[in-house]
């Protein structure tokens, strides 16, 4: 059980909601391959929800959760306006309509370490621009040790690597880590407002007497987000800033992610043997 922060400064984080996809928006702007991403991963429903955002409801939660992590599943416990709560990553994943019993799940990490698909350094000058980020990558061989920042870059680089190779991903195991992290630390906020609207209804936790946020335009995965992230479009290719630090090959084309082989007979289904192994949740 990872300790969390004093109470009131919980309550002082802000809440920040899942980003929505439009799948039209992104096959028209050059983001189907993104969608492809989310649709292989079966979290496409999931993604397109547009839930009301609790604020005071969700920073209940937050204040009052406690996650236990075990070998074999995770636990999250909570009490908000009187309900007790408590799922593991199988219930959560029934909630959120996505596969939750197989996958990649090793987000939050005590200790700098690579995993069966993990090798920091490729990754990182695979997908970063950041000198900080590179270095840390070189931290077995050099003993240097890592900012909690930059390992936690790191990780979400690897999840990006995951995706990108076609790996099945445990999101809601991988969820209840983040979120055991986030009430650890004074400056992360405090994330996944909509989807815990759906947890709320699930355990019949009273929503009538709050009004609940609306998304912004922000919230969609889209041109304002994108922009605000520092990406701009050229020919129909979305590049992080202004394209003079682009990685490209000896070819000049952007380097790409070279997917993991899959068997034959079940791609359909998404459920690789080789995830269902030590580095599997």
């Amino acid at each position: 059980m990872v300790e969390a922060i004093p109470i009131d400064l919980i309550w002082k984080k802000r809440v920040i909601r899942s980003k929505i996809v439009r799948e039209r928006w992104m096959n028209e702007n050059g983001l189907s391959n993104v969608m492809e991403i989310i649709k292989r991963q079966k979290w496409e429903n999931l993604f397109k929800r547009r839930e009301l955002v609790h604020i005071d409801v969700v920073k209940e939660f937050y204040a009052k959760m406690t996650v236990i992590h075990l070998k074999k599943r995770d636990v999250v416990k909570s009490k908000v306006r009187g309900v007790d709560l408590e799922f593991d990553h199988e219930k959560l994943a029934t909630i959120l309509g996505v596969p939750g019993k197989n996958g990649i799940c090793e987000y939050i990490k005590e200790v700098w370490e690579e995993s069966k698909y993990t090798k920091p350094l490729e990754i990182t000058r695979r997908f970063a621009n950041d000198d900080t980020i590179i270095k840390a990558g070189r931290v077995k061989s050099v003993e240097m040790k890592p900012s909690r920042k930059t390992l936690r870059s790191f990780m979400d680089l690897g999840y990006m690597d995951h995706l990108a190779a076609r790996r099945l991903v445990n999101l809601p195991r991988v969820m209840m880590r983040h979120m055991s992290y986030v009430i650890s630390v004074k400056d992360h906020e405090l994330p996944y407002g909509d989807w815990l609207t759906m947890v709320f209804e699930a355990f019949g936790v009273p929503l009538v007497n709050k009004k609940g946020e609306e998304p912004k335009r922000y919230d969609y995965f889209e041109e304002t987000f994108l922009t605000m992230c520092k990406l701009t479009r050229e020919n129909g290719i979305w590049w992080i800033g202004n394209g003079e630090n682009r990685r490209r090959d000896d070819d000049g084309d952007a380097p790409e992610v070279e997917a993991e082989d899959e068997d034959e007979g079940n791609k359909d289904d998404f459920e690789w043997e080789a995830m269902i192994d030590e580095a599997s949740c």
